[in-house]
């Protein structure tokens, strides 16, 4: 009896422990599966919460893929709140507001051959919908159908799952503005281009694709400015090619799609990435790409949302800047230039805005992807060759928008932080060249006014350049990071002293009767009438309240000019108890920014741009580091969640994304070119980065809840730990941090000047 007791009780054993490996098999989650790539989609022009799209791609991918469900020509090409699709547009476009280029789409129909936008387009749900980074699947319900992409970096493969039909269609739109289609009925194939875009591209500009089937066409036409014809070539303003066959139910045809913007003859060598595929592995591959990226940084404790989240904002983080070249027949690797039109070896990335991210995104990539950095180096050291300026805002060329002089921070980042492999000298020239020309096209491209900058030390109000406040900070900071990198390159000392001169200019902006920067005349007065509640004007989609903070290098400098660090604190808590009030007579309406800052009963804090979102931070620069520790983690939980109106204003190009990450780690760039970043609250209990030199940094932080957000006291590898920032060295050396959270402050900590981050004015005391 008691030994067929111990057997059954083996077998229990056995079968509960096998049961719990199943499960626990079954529960295992990868990082690319927290990722939601709809947050940010319920979005419009009045109102941001995000304004993202469901970007189908691998990482840094050259072409990216989207359902479509706006009109051509639509900035917002895809908002969650739509319900029909028209189309499965290939896409580059970084954002609404800078529309798409080199975009056509493909999209299947039953019974019907319909080139109209609105009337092919069929209803969906996001019930019957997959939206996964590198996979997406619809049902079509007009049209009793399913389709599914999965992408590669320049080609993907679609399969479409017809039900019964006589007459089942493909469309390919080459879109408006100039195209061409030709269908290959012995290859399966058509080929075509597009030449439709937003701006910033030479007058040869095309992307030419290549989409071949797996059936045989039973059917061809093509359209030429809604004209059908039999003809199998059509150029036009807008054309398309239909091509029909006919299936049985359930029967899957398979359309492989490749494009380049250098030739047909490079689409069909694209192509390669594809061609003897099945989709499912390409599609395996790409759940791999993205979970090797994502995987860099893993979290542990937290709940769903902040997991969710989390990963989330680490795939925006990883899609621009995005790849612009291309691999040759011979292995090279070659760009078709939008700068001048030719096609040229060496690396491109475009789709960026340095006003953005050189914040926290290029930061990001210095840390945790200074591989991928290096070659976007090779790509500027590029552009500065082919168009005598480094860009500012590159769609996919030089693009009108936005201001300030921040591709020095980019470069002088990079390699401060170790970055090598690339021309440094001609990056260091191209900034240099930067601060004393402005392009002669493209007026945010070098620096506006730097004649008054350079004289006076200030861009003045009264002289017809816009948001002049704004491009003084912005151009100050600049200045210290050209500095920084000039001494690192041991460059001659007048040239050196003169950059950390310049750095000081944002003090020739500073009111003392407001404690705020202002707007100055040419004559050296003020600007009159001044409200800090204007926004544009002197500044840039923002106010006094949120560039006022804009002294990235020296903190202290902007202390001591408000009277020391207690009211420095004071100035700061105002931005969170005044009222959101705001004067838009610059714009003449509440712009979207306006409204994201007004419903977030957030005082005049403005997280929705760029500007303010490092301000938090400022408390550990003057002695109060656990403010900063509330605030980052307020911002957190109330201002991102992993659903479509996730964000809390525009997600631009993964800056507001790679401040959460870098926030959720626990440590923000505060001042890019510095080797520091400043201490806020960390998000989860443990969190991991695998670096790319083979070391890792553990953070642990056991106990962290959302009450409990503040940190009690810190450990580096073991020692105690009061500074309120860590150090670039300390965390590629490896590193072990040790946190101990608390539901209450700890006010003994961080409170001393030795423990103060980086400012210009310590450099030399």
């Amino acid at each position: 009896m008691k030994k067929n007791t111990i057997i059954a009780i083996t077998w229990l054993v056995f079968w509960s422990t096998l049961s719990v490996t199943k499960t626990e098999a079954r529960t295992h989650t990868d990082p690319v599966d927290y990722v939601n790539i709809l947050m940010g989609t319920q979005s419009e022009f009045e109102l941001s919460n995000g304004n993202t799209y469901p970007a189908i791609a691998v990482p840094w991918g050259m072409n990216f893929w989207t359902p479509q469900t706006r009109k051509i020509g639509d900035g917002w090409q895809y908002a969650y709140t739509d319900y029909k699709i028209n189309g499965f547009k290939q896409t580059h476009q970084p954002s609404p507001w800078m529309n798409d280029y080199g975009q056509f789409s493909i999209f299947p129909m039953v019974n019907k051959m319909e080139f109209d936008q609105e009337k092919r387009a069929s209803w969906f749900s996001h019930k019957a919908e997959i939206a996964k980074p590198y996979y997406y699947s619809v049902y079509l319900a007009d049209y009793d159908m399913t389709a599914e992409i999965t992408p590669t970096e320049r080609a993907a493969i679609f399969r479409f799952t017809f039900p019964e039909a006589d007459s089942a269609f493909v469309l390919v739109d080459a879109f408006n503005r100039g195209s061409a289609v030709e269908i290959l009925p012995d290859q399966n194939a058509i080929i075509g281009y597009t030449t439709r875009n937003s701006g910033g591209v030479p007058e040869n500009f095309k992307n030419y694709f290549v989409v071949v089937f797996d059936k045989p066409f039973q059917f061809t036409r093509t359209v030429a400015d809604s004209a059908l014809t039999k003809a199998n070539k059509a150029e036009a303003n807008h054309t398309g090619a239909f091509i029909g066959f006919s299936t049985q139910r359930g029967e899957k045809v398979i359309a492989k799609v490749a494009s380049s913007f250098i030739s047909h003859e490079q689409a069909w060598l694209n192509m390669k990435e594809v061609e003897e595929k099945e989709f499912d592995t390409v599609k395996q591959e790409g759940r791999d790409a993205w979970n090797e990226v994502l995987g860099k940084i893993e979290v542990e404790g937290g709940n769903l949302d902040q997991k969710r989240t989390f990963y989330s904002t680490l795939y925006r983080s990883t899609l621009f800047p995005r790849k612009f070249h291309e691999i040759d027949a011979n292995g090279n690797v070659m760009h078709y230039s939008p700068y001048n039109g030719e096609v040229l070896p060496g690396y491109m990335y475009t789709d960026t805005g340095f006003w953005d991210t050189f914040r926290a995104l290029f930061p990001l990539l210095n840390l945790v992807y200074p591989s991928m950095n290096v070659e976007m180096q090779e790509g500027l050291v590029n552009t500065y060759k082919e168009s005598g300026f480094l860009p500012e805002w590159a769609s996919p060329g030089h693009r009108g928008i936005m201001i300030g002089n921040n591709s020095a921070s980019v470069v002088a980042d990079a390699y401060l932080k170790g970055l090598r492999g690339y021309d440094i000298e001609t990056l260091y020239e191209g900034m240099l060249h930067g601060t004393e020309n402005v392009h002669p096209s493209v007026s945010s491209t070098g620096r506006l006014g730097h004649e008054y900058y350079n004289a006076l030390g200030y861009v003045p109000y009264d002289v017809g350049i816009h948001e002049n406040a704004a491009r003084t900070l912005e151009y100050a900071y600049a200045d210290w990071t050209i500095y920084k990198l000039a001494k690192a390159l041991n460059r001659p000392q007048e040239e050196i002293d003169r950059f950390a001169k310049r750095s000081q200019n944002y003090r020739n902006l500073y009111s003392p009767e407001h404690k705020l920067m202002r707007g100055r005349n040419k004559d050296g007065s003020f600007q009159s009438p001044f409200s800090p509640f204007k926004w544009g004007d002197a500044f840039t989609e923002g106010n006094s309240w949120h560039y006022t903070w804009s002294v990235f290098h020296d903190p202290r400098g902007l202390i001591d000019l408000m009277g020391g660090n207690k009211e420095f604190v004071k100035m700061l808590d105002s931005v969170f108890v005044m009222p959101p009030l705001f004067d838009d007579s610059y714009y003449g309406f509440p712009i979207h920014e306006i409204r994201e800052m007004q419903i977030m009963n957030m005082g005049q804090y403005a997280h929705g741009n760029q500007p303010i979102q490092h301000m938090i931070y400022l408390y550990n620069y003057a002695g109060e580091p656990w403010k900063a520790q509330y605030w980052v983690r307020e911002v957190m939980d109330k201002l991102y969640n992993p659903h479509p109106d996730g964000y809390c204003g525009d997600e631009d190009n993964g800056q507001t994304s790679a401040w959460y990450v870098f926030s959720a780690l626990g440590f923000y760039p505060v001042c890019p070119g510095t080797d520091q970043y400043v201490i806020g609250s960390p998000l989860f209990e443990k969190m991991t980065i695998h670096l790319e030199n083979g070391n890792k940094v553990e953070i642990n932080a056991p106990g962290n809840s959302h009450d409990s957000r503040y940190i009690s006291e810190i450990k580096l590898n073991g020692k105690e730990y009061t500074k309120n920032f860590l150090t670039h060295g300390d965390l590629m050396n490896g590193a072990k941090i040790d946190i101990t959270m608390s539901a209450t402050p700890n006010e003994s900590r961080g409170v001393n000047d030795s423990d103060f981050p980086y400012s210009f004015s310590n450099e030399n005391k």
